[in-house]
């Protein structure tokens, strides 16, 4: 049987990168996979595709800032698949990558707005429709390793708003513990997405990148989306509060 077998399953950054492999994994493992982001028509074509090779799939175009907006998203996958039973909050941005004392307060504020309170926004919408779904239910977010073991200078917007996911999963963690539902926090390395390019925008420099990694290589979208497979699915049902790393050793190799 398929890992999300009669699975619903909600995704937000779902228009490239990580969350766009994970939409294409999470349907071939037979979730009904309901996608949201800013781009409306890369989520169109993306469920055209997951449609086409036979798999379940709905969108709804969105800015996860907008607490309607995370409301909306909720009710659009129980309206649309009925139980919701996980959520991959994916969606982040990387911030102004300054000196400190540069980084104007706007930019600063728009980081920890799509990085850390979009997450709240989404638990707290997503919760009770996990509660309504019943015991065995999982709530997974984006952080990233910036955030947890590894500083880099120049990112304090990211990895502060990155850091207070993690602090947000520890929490949900602890509370809905007694309830059954899951909470974790997944922790990808260098990955070679859209956002990994604009930070790096010439070949030398993911290369410098990759080399800070004890695999000395980044990751595909789709390696950080198969932990994340294993994060929303019954697989890992004894495992929640976690901060799981897929860095390809970057944070050992920074000690």
């Amino acid at each position: 049987m398929k890992a999300l077998h009669d699975k619903t399953v909600l995704i937000t950054g779902a228009s490239s990168g990580i969350g766009r492999a994970a939409a294409l994994l999470f349907a071939a493992e037979g979730a009904r996979v309901v996608l949201g982001a800013r781009r409306g028509a890369e989520l169109e074509a993306l469920v055209a595709r997951i449609q086409a090779a036979g798999g379940a799939a709905t969108w709804l175009a969105g800015d996860v800032r907008e607490e309607a907006y995370a409301q909306a998203l909720v009710r659009h996958a129980e309206d649309t698949f009925g139980p919701l039973h996980a959520a991959f909050n994916n969606a982040g941005v990387l911030g102004p990558l300054q000196p400190t004392p540069e980084v104007a307060l706007a930019d600063w504020r728009h980081a920890l707005e799509v990085n850390l309170t979009a997450a709240f926004l989404g638990a707290k919408y997503q919760i009770p429709a996990l509660l309504r779904a019943g015991s065995g239910s999982s709530l997974v977010f984006t952080s990233t390793f910036v955030g947890h073991t590894a500083g880099f200078p120049c990112t304090a917007a990211y990895a502060a708003s990155k850091a207070g996911v993690i602090g947000l999963v520890q929490s949900l963690a602890a509370e809905l513990g007694p309830s059954g539902v899951r909470v974790n926090a997944l922790l990808p390395g260098g990955t070679d997405t859209p956002m990994a390019r604009e930070m790096n925008p010439d070949e030398a420099a993911l290369g410098a990148v990759a080399r800070l990694h004890a695999l000395r290589r980044l990751a595909q979208p789709e390696e950080i989306a198969a932990a994340a497979l294993f994060l929303v699915s019954p697989a890992s049902s004894f495992v929640t509060g976690t901060a799981m790393r897929v860095d390809g050793g970057v944070s050992i190799q920074r000690g």
